[in-house]
Formats: structure tokens, sequence, C-alpha cells
């Protein structure tokens, strides 16, 4: 079974968030959009475009959608399987908690790490 297949996104939480975007937008040319990040379309070695993309958010924060954790970063991780890998993690004594969302947008799941950092796993939709 194969585990992870790529990032997903990577979601971090800023003291003044707005502030932080625009410097992305102004110094790295981050096109960062209205809902506060982006998303970076994935290519073949020859520019070509492939399906997947790699979202970057920069979130409030005063949000508590990486709790359990206290780290100011989630990265997701992208996953071909998302039961799966969920079983075989809790098979192996990982700290998997117990939700699982399943939605127009994937399935999605969470994991702690050895050092308490909340990672999501995402299954795409088929075809993404």
């Amino acid at each position: 079974m194969k585990r992870v297949t790529g990032i997903g996104g990577i979601f971090f939480k800023a003291k003044d968030a707005p502030a932080l975007r625009a410097w992305y937008k102004q110094h790295l040319g981050i096109d960062v959009q209205a809902w506060g990040g982006t998303a970076f379309p994935w290519t073949d070695d020859e520019g070509q475009p492939v399906a997947g993309t790699t979202v970057w958010s920069v979130g409030s924060s005063e949000g508590d959608q990486f709790a359990p954790s206290t780290a100011s970063f989630m990265v997701n991780y992208r996953v071909d399987d998302l039961y799966a890998l969920v079983k075989a993690l809790r098979d192996e004594g990982c700290n998997v908690l117990e939700k699982i969302d399943d939605s127009e947008y994937g399935k999605f799941a969470w994991v702690i790490d050895p050092e308490g950092n909340k990672i999501e796993l995402w299954q795409p939709p088929a075809g993404q």
C-alpha cells in the first residue's frame, strides 16, 4: 500500500494574517486570493499540467483548525486509500484522531505526530 503520494497543502497561522499574505504576495509573488491562499497547479517535467494542486494558505492565529496541536502549521498529505492508511496507522499505535470527513472535496483524517503536530491526510475525489 502506498502511503503518502504528495503534499496537498501547507497551512499556517499568523498573528496578522492579512499583512503576512500581502508580504508573500509582494515579495515572493504568490498569487494570494481573497480566501487567504492560493493553489499551485502540478506540472510534469515539460511544464504540462497534470491532475493535482498544492494549496498554500495563511490563517488567523485565533483559529483552532490545528487543535489539539499547538503548532502554527499543518501539512496536508495526499494519499490513495485513506481508510487503509488510517487502519495501518492505528495498528502501528499512532495517535489517529477519531473523526474522518467525507465530502465533495474528498476524504480527510488526522494524525498527531510524536512532536504533537497535527497532520492532515487527504484522499482527493476520483479524478483529481
